[in-house]
C-alpha cells in the first residue's frame, strides 16, 4: 500500500513538472496578435534609388514616410498575427521604377526573428524573403496579466542575398541592389495574448 502511494505521488509531481499549463499557447498555433513593424531606409538609400527613377511606396494600411529632405523613409505595418517567432503585417510596400512602371510587391509581410528574415507575398503570388535581419540590437520581453510583448529594436535588413538582388536588379531595370548594403533599421513590437 505505501508502495502504491510513493508511486502514484510520484506519479503526480512528475506529470507536474513536465505538462505545459493549461493557459500556454503551442508554439506552431497562430493567435491574434497587434504591434507594428517599422523599418527606415539606410543611409544614401533613397538618394541611389532616386537616381534611378525608384521610389518606396506603402500599401494599405501600411505607410511610407519621406523626410522633407528625402533622404530617408519610414515603412511602418500593422501587426495582425503571430507564429512561434513570425510575425505577419498587413498591408506592405512596393519598390516601383517610375520611369518604366515595374515593381516589386511585398505584401502582407512576415518577419520572423529566429529565421531572421522578411518573407513576402510577390506580385504573382509566390513568396520571397526579402530581406535578411543580419543583426538585432535588443530584445525584451514584458509579461503583462494577461497579455505577452516581444519588443525587438535595431534590426539590420539587408538584401537577402545575391539571387535576391539579382531579381530586384532586373525586375526594376536598376544596378542599386545589392546584399552588402544596409537597406534599413527596424523595430519590432508585438503583443499577444497569453
Amino acid at each position: 500500500m505505501v508502495r502504491r502511494l510513493v508511486t502514484l505521488a510520484s506519479a503526480v509531481v512528475l506529470t507536474a513538472l513536465v505538462a505545459p499549463p493549461a493557459h500556454a499557447v503551442d508554439s506552431t498555433e497562430t493567435v491574434p496578435a497587434t504591434g507594428t513593424f517599422t523599418f527606415t531606409t539606410g543611409n544614401g538609400i533613397l538618394p541611389t534609388w532616386e537616381a534611378e527613377d525608384i521610389v518606396l511606396v506603402g500599401s494599405a494600411p501600411a505607410t511610407v514616410t519621406t523626410t522633407s529632405t528625402g533622404t530617408t523613409a519610414r515603412v511602418r505595418m500593422p501587426l495582425v498575427a503571430k507564429t512561434g517567432t513570425a510575425n505577419a503585417a498587413a498591408g506592405g510596400f512596393r519598390i516601383t521604377n517610375t520611369g518604366t512602371g515595374a515593381s516589386v510587391r511585398c505584401a502582407s509581410p512576415t518577419i520572423d526573428t529566429r529565421a531572421r528574415v522578411v518573407d513576402c507575398v510577390l506580385g504573382d503570388g509566390s513568396s520571397a524573403k526579402l530581406f535578411a535581419i543580419t543583426s538585432i540590437r535588443s530584445r525584451a520581453r514584458l509579461n503583462g496579466s494577461s497579455t505577452i510583448t516581444s519588443i525587438f529594436r535595431g534590426m539590420t535588413l539587408k538584401i537577402n542575398g545575391q539571387a535576391m538582388a539579382d531579381m530586384l536588379n532586373e525586375e526594376l531595370d536598376s544596378y542599386s541592389f545589392s546584399p552588402y548594403v544596409t537597406v534599413g533599421t527596424g523595430d519590432l513590437v508585438t503583443t499577444r495574448d497569453r
